[in-house]
């Protein structure tokens, strides 16, 4: 099995816990295949600017696009009506109150051009165990008593990966990513990880960045 476009063929992973180098990575930025998801390589593939993304019927595919969708936190866009919605007091934020719920409502979330999802059980299983060790962050938006937006990511301490948001009330998920970034700016993160470009994540600020100098971020704080 070959890469379209380039001269490395993809890797099929065993039982050894390592990963290609992310520069071997497809036009698509497929990495790798197989493998599995312990903690273990989870977070040596977050700290090498890999992530996992397959279908429930298929082998476990890693992934290192390039150019890589990031956040400054000090860049995040708050528009107008975003403005009032933080004002008014509509919502609440809290955070790893309910992380699997948080990953059940961003799988149940339809998406226009997608199938399915790639939130299946064994994601679910492995990074509710990413969360147990305090690798894997939620937050969560409430209305009243009503658990209506949220996302969930992996923290590395001065890099957070975001996974997935979800959103049942107009702009709760914006309010969760808002908060997020705010939160993170105090605490000196050095970027929010978004990684692949869509128009929503561009209208909150985030910006596409070669994967080479992700990937040197990332190892500032490792």
């Amino acid at each position: 099995m070959e890469n379209s476009g380039n001269k490395f063929p993809i890797t099929f992973l065993g039982d050894r816990l390592e990963f290609p180098s992310v520069e071997s990575a497809n036009e698509d930025g497929l990495l790798a295949v197989g493998g599995d998801l312990s903690l273990d390589r989870l977070m040596l593939a977050y700290k090498n600017g890999i992530f996992p993304w397959f279908n429930d019927d298929s082998l476990v595919l890693w992934w290192s696009p390039d150019p890589r969708m990031v956040l400054f936190p000090n860049k995040v866009k708050v528009s107008k009506s975003m403005r009032k919605v933080l004002r008014d007091g509509t919502f609440k934020l809290t955070k790893d109150t309910c992380f699997l719920e948080v990953m059940k409502q961003c799988a149940n979330m339809e998406r226009k051009g997608q199938e399915g999802t790639w939130i299946t059980p064994k994601m679910k299983a492995a990074y509710l165990d990413l969360h147990k060790q305090g690798c894997a962050k939620s937050y969560e938006v409430w209305e009243g008593n009503e658990l209506v937006g949220g996302l969930y990511g992996v923290d590395l301490g001065h890099v957070f990966c975001g996974e997935s948001m979800f959103s049942l009330k107009p702009n709760a998920s914006k309010f969760a990513f808002i908060e997020m970034a705010r939160e993170l700016k105090e605490k000196n993160y050095l970027l929010i990880d978004c990684q692949v470009y869509t128009p929503h994540l561009e209208s909150l600020g985030a910006e596409l960045m070669p994967r080479k100098q992700f990937v040197e971020i990332l190892k500032i704080g490792l």
